[in-house]
């Protein structure tokens, strides 16, 4: 709620443009929540101050300019960004072991995943371009696939909920508790799936 107040004058003053930068940030690994600033562009779009499918385009290339971002930074930079003051408390060697685990366990899922767990997302994208085993392509694929889903949930519940914030607040709530519930049912088949392959390959050597 704290970020939604302070976020509401910026956004009702400076529109698309504030909503871009401020996902941009998220991108970069900022502890700014993703969601509440696609909710907020949302709910200005419904108090009339922008259109809301114009707003849905911007909140799209917001969340995939600044994932895209890190990724090339990772592909092109590397440990070189690693090492810089702003980015060394985001891209630890704890996240960077955490990323290789999850991209040996869940393959290329791990980029759709990591789209809705925001302390994960920064650091999966700039390892994975990082590893040079990621295509431009098939992160895009992934990471794109995702925003699709969670981009619009976002914008166009703040635009509907503009006008009975108890309900938006209500419905925020529940559609993340929702999406961590799928997560985990999806990430635990991936699991599954990963326990039987090594299973099968232990059963052959």
């Amino acid at each position: 709620m704290e970020v939604f107040n302070a976020l509401m004058p910026l956004f009702t003053e400076y529109g698309y443009i504030a909503v871009f930068v401020m996902l941009l940030i998220c991108g970069f690994g900022v502890p700014v929540p993703e969601d509440v600033t696609l909710l907020t562009g949302g709910v200005i779009a419904g108090l009339g101050h922008a259109d809301v499918h114009t707003m849905f385009a911007v909140g799209m290339a917001g969340v995939l300019i600044g994932d895209g971002t890190m990724f090339i930074l990772g592909r092109v930079y590397g440990q070189r960004v690693q090492r810089l003051p702003g980015f060394r408390k985001v891209l630890t060697p704890e996240r960077y072991a955490s990323a290789q685990d999850a991209f040996h366990k869940y393959g290329r899922w791990v980029m759709f995943v990591a789209r809705f767990l925001p302390g994960l997302r920064t650091p999966v994208f700039f390892f994975a371009g990082m590893s040079h085993r990621v295509s431009f392509a098939t992160w895009l694929l992934m990471d794109g696939v995702a925003a699709l889903i969670s981009v619009p949930i976002w914008v166009y519940l703040g635009y509907f909920g503009a006008q009975n914030w108890d309900w938006m607040f209500s419905m925020l709530h529940r559609f993340q508790h929702g999406i961590l519930g799928l997560l985990a049912i999806g990430l635990g088949w991936l699991l599954w799936r990963w326990w039987r392959k090594r299973q099968q390959q232990r059963s052959l050597s």
